[in-house]
């Protein structure tokens, strides 16, 4: 998967001298694997892991990182091997689960991998990282409607997770719904937002922006007997005129969404509280809401033009820029208004 705990992110360069280290020192044997695997030499990063298995055979995190390593070699007999028996331990963490749902995967073994969520999901009821890849493995088979609501648990189970808001995001902009791709889409470029996956969402936004104002009847096939949605449909529908015969660009959708959030902080603020609109709330107010709106819309709709503006508004521009690298986007608990069918 694209999103690994951290044992992903172990992949750092430590000074090779560290490799003369006892055998019995679990930390300096995963280091030195460590700093194989980073270099792609995984069948040095098996030889040292096994070694130091030898004296720590039950260590969990040296086997963890020898299941990973023969899963980067392509080995995914002896992974499987290994990290078939993680379940069984009862200090297995999400990574384990995780590890072990990667080999499957690779050697597409659906049903024991189905099982292992499940298992794993019962362990770790609120992980967001197992809810996001169950959902996947379900996708990947095309069950289509069971992917989605391993998403929605993810995103109401752990709402400081990305990777459901992005998977979810997707899936309503394929389909007719109007306001949950928008939603979740623009809460994901603000919890990842310097990635591959952030380009590819903001895409997602300007389009389904043009999907839902280019229908007269915004309302139409949406699910609004869902309080949430019926606020966002209402209060955007009567931006409309925001639009226009300029079009939806990212001047226009600044002006929508200015008067959306003025409007939702009268009317509706109080009995749906929600962290995207008092971020965006936030922003208007500091003045930096414009350079946002370019900065999502710009980026994705029309880049040349976005980089002009940088240029001609460079003091707005930095400013938002330096608080955007520094600021922590934090999704609340208790604020899941979905209805998952």
């Amino acid at each position: 998967m694209k999103h690994l705990l951290p044992v992903v992110g172990l992949l750092f360069a430590v000074n090779m001298t560290q490799a003369q280290t006892e055998p019995g020192d679990v930390k300096s044997v995963q280091e030195t694997a460590k700093n194989y695997m980073r270099m792609g030499d995984y069948s040095n990063a098996v030889l040292v892991l096994n070694r130091g298995l030898q004296n720590n055979s039950e260590n969990l995190d040296l086997q963890k990182d020898l299941a990973f390593a023969y899963y980067l070699n392509r080995d995914y007999v002896h992974g499987l091997e290994v990290a078939k028996k993680f379940p069984d331990r009862q200090d297995a963490d999400v990574q384990s689960f995780q590890i072990l749902g990667m080999i499957y995967k690779a050697i597409e073994e659906v049903k024991d991998c189905e099982k292992m969520y499940r298992a794993a999901l019962k362990k770790f009821p609120n992980s967001g990282t197992l809810y996001s890849e169950y959902g996947e493995m379900l996708w990947s088979k095309k069950n289509y409607s069971d992917a989605i609501k391993q998403w929605e648990k993810g995103i109401e189970s752990d709402p400081g997770y990305s990777g459901n808001y992005y998977n979810a995001a997707k899936y309503y902009y394929f389909t007719t719904d109007k306001v949950w791709a928008l939603v979740y889409g623009e809460i994901f470029v603000n919890l990842e937002s310097y990635s591959k996956r952030t380009a590819e969402i903001k895409t997602v936004l300007l389009d389904g922006y043009k999907k839902l104002f280019n229908d007269a009847n915004m309302t139409k096939d949406q699910d609004t007997k869902n309080e949430f949605v019926k606020a966002f449909l209402d209060n955007i529908k009567s931006q409309s005129t925001f639009i226009g015969t300029n079009g939806v660009n990212p001047e226009t959708l600044s002006a929508v969404r200015t008067k959306f959030v003025l409007d939702w902080f009268t009317k509706y603020a109080k009995g749906l509280p929600f962290r995207l609109f008092e971020y965006q709330q936030q922003l208007l107010k500091s003045g930096m809401f414009d350079a946002y709106n370019q900065w999502i819309f710009g980026t994705a709709g029309n880049l040349p033009a976005y980089e002009n503006w940088t240029k001609t508004h460079q003091e707005d521009y930095n400013k938002f820029d330096y608080f955007q690298h520094n600021r922590v986007f934090k999704v609340p608990s208790g604020q899941y208004y979905q209805t998952v069918k």
